[in-house]
């Protein structure tokens, strides 16, 4: 917003309005948390650093300059939530420096301090049960529409990579047609006069999805022992890029570490660690049914010498309970879940998976992981779910080397 210096000094000598707010320097940590809440329950807007409530440019200092904007991180990522996701710039104008803090429209509903609070005119006000209660339904805090087909803010058409896109659209569309297949397929969405990438989009389409939605990538540690432990980590990734790609680097991750015991009886035995099949499954699972609108955590995946864990966020979707997984099925993202069903799992993992598709959706899943690992290791996978995480642990087979541990 006011992305050019001259449309922004324009705004500054027009006065404080539901766009923008002056600051003289940084305010207190709750007070700013609030403003900057209200924005991104409203419109979005600007506050402007260094600007007196007339409209007088006082510039902040340099060393004021870079604190303030440390503050300013801090503040959204530890007095609201969820946190909010702004965009910061250093400004010189007339020798002076400023700092300018753009806040989108948010996806999601926030609470600060002062509670669930709303930009009306130049000042904020605190939301009516009403209109909070229809701000929550139109931003799918609800669930009356599905979180994964709801308009990314900040992002534009150009947002959708076509190496991505392509793989949903038919061979030979005109340019014509593939702008009305985005849009059918909810790739893109409206959000008033303009397209957006939606959700869904955005973490199919993009090199970077976690740019915009926080934390929206699998983080993956591999540690030498039975606890974390940062002396025995010995191997760390952080997986980006579409989901499908992401399952993918963190599933050849698992098969690196994966060992595999021998024993020659009658010809060679050979046994590993984790069953492999298993893994995918409960990697697609975590990808396509964790609650994308939790920004505060990722997908994350722990090997241990002796166990496998791996966390999704959001709790079980629906009436669905840990006791009812092998037997019940809700999916979260349903866009998600039919786009993941279109594309194709590479040759030589598809063979090791007995998976054509990186979804099917026959419902096997859990199953397929219960089975196959309490086969291999004799125990049976837990699963939990603690406040809003879901859990899953598989347990490494014992080696067939008498005295020793895979």
């Amino acid at each position: 917003m006011f992305d050019s210096l001259t449309e922004l000094v324009e705004k500054v000598h027009l006065g404080e309005d539901s766009t923008i707010e002056f600051k003289r320097q940084l305010p207190r940590r709750d007070s700013l948390a609030d403003e900057i809440a209200a924005f991104a329950n409203a419109r979005g807007g600007v506050i402007l650093m260094g600007v007196d409530d007339n409209g007088e440019i006082v510039g902040l200092g340099q060393r004021n300059l870079d604190q303030s904007e440390k503050t300013v991180v801090e503040v959204c990522r530890d007095s609201i939530e969820p946190q909010v996701s702004i965009f910061t710039e250093k400004l010189r104008f007339d020798g002076k420096v400023l700092l300018k803090v753009d806040i989108p429209r948010s996806l999601f509903v926030h609470k600060s301090p002062g509670g669930y609070l709303a930009r009306q005119g130049s000042s904020k006000r605190e939301m009516p049960t009403d209109q909070l209660a229809r701000l929550l339904q139109s931003r799918s805090q609800a669930r009356i529409i599905s979180f994964d087909e709801q308009v990314v803010p900040n992002t534009t058409r150009n947002t959708l990579h076509k190496d991505f896109y392509q793989r949903f659209i038919r061979e030979g569309a005109t340019e014509e047609e593939v702008e009305d297949l985005l849009q059918k397929r909810r790739l893109l969405v409206r959000d008033g006069p303009v397209y957006r990438a939606s959700v869904a989009g955005l973490l199919m389409c993009h090199d970077r999805p976690d740019d915009y939605l926080y934390n929206s990538f699998i983080q993956a540690v591999f540690y030498r022992g039975k606890t974390k432990d940062a002396n025995y980590q010995i191997d760390a990734k952080d997986f980006r890029g579409p989901l499908d790609r992401q399952i993918m680097d963190a599933y050849k991750f698992v098969e690196r570490y994966n060992q595999v015991s021998a024993r020659k009886d009658v010809g060679r035995t050979e046994r590993s660690q984790y069953s492999m099949r298993a893994v995918f499954e409960a990697l697609v699972n975590a990808a396509v049914h964790r609650d994308y609108s939790k920004t505060v955590s990722k997908t994350r995946l722990f090997m241990f010498s002796d166990r496998l864990e791996l966390s999704s966020p959001g709790a079980l979707a629906n009436t669905l309970t840990v006791e009812r997984l092998r037997y019940g099925q809700a999916t979260r993202n349903e866009l998600l879940a039919r786009l993941l069903s279109e594309i194709t799992v590479e040759d030589n993992v598809s063979r090791q998976v007995a998976r054509r598709y990186f979804l099917e959706r026959r419902g096997e899943g859990v199953g397929i992981i219960l089975d196959e690992s309490t086969a291999l290791s004799g125990k049976v996978p837990v699963y939990e779910q603690i406040d809003e995480t879901l859990f899953l642990t598989i347990f490494a087979a014992k080696s067939l080397q008498p005295g020793q541990d895979l």
